[in-house]
């Protein structure tokens, strides 16, 4: 039996494997064949560590989720206490690095099959409330100090924006020729400059 600290390094890298199986095949190709061919495994020792395929599966889609609200929240912690300055980095870090981005890659698939996997869709929906509200936070921080004049309420500009993220991130897997993060964050961030009578340049 492996030890515990060991076992948990496997299943770690399992959940990685299982990623890229995602990213590569979609949710409905990464089977088990495909996830162990990507941790260079037996099927037998995935299934040692992860006896129910499912359940590294939840896993694998719940690790991706946590870059863009959990690392996010932690992100914002550390930041100074400035709307500017925090409105500009959920900007920034809710974009894909580029077209290899493994991480966004496995977003776009499981968007494409969440109309059929209601867990998926359940987990995706739970994600964009979850950005949505750390949008408000920041907006409705920065208006109750004069510093945001809000267009219009803070949940419609919040969900806008995280709206805009999920599309110009997908142009950017997609490796569309003109935008690629820094112009669409820039896109992104015209849009904010419009929603919060602010200028949003960082100072």
């Amino acid at each position: 039996m492996a030890r515990p600290k060991r076992q948990e390094e496997r299943r770690s890298q399992l959940v990685a494997a299982a990623q890229r199986a995602i990213a590569a095949h979609g949710p409905d190709g990464a089977r088990l064949n495909r996830v162990a061919e990507e941790a260079g495994l037996t099927s037998g020792a995935v299934l040692y560590y992860y006896p129910d395929i499912d359940e590294l599966m939840f896993e694998a889609n719940r690790a991706g989720m946590e870059r863009f609200y959990e690392g996010r929240v932690r992100m914002l912690e550390g930041l100074p206490d400035d709307p500017v300055v925090r409105l500009l980095a959920l900007a920034k870090s809710g974009l894909p690095s580029g077209s290899g981005d493994t991480e966004v890659r496995l977003l776009c698939e499981l968007g494409g099959s969440a109309g059929r996997n209601p867990l998926m869709a359940s987990l995706l929906t739970t994600l964009y409330d979850r950005q949505v509200g750390m949008y408000q936070v920041v907006l409705e921080q920065g208006a109750a100090r004069g510093i945001f004049t809000l267009a219009q309420p803070s949940l419609v500009i919040a969900r806008n924006l995280v709206a805009l993220e999920d599309a110009y991130g997908y142009r950017i897997i997609a490796e569309h020729p003109t935008i690629d993060h820094a112009a669409a964050l820039e896109l992104i961030v015209a849009n904010a400059r419009l929603a919060t009578g602010h200028a949003l340049t960082a100072s």
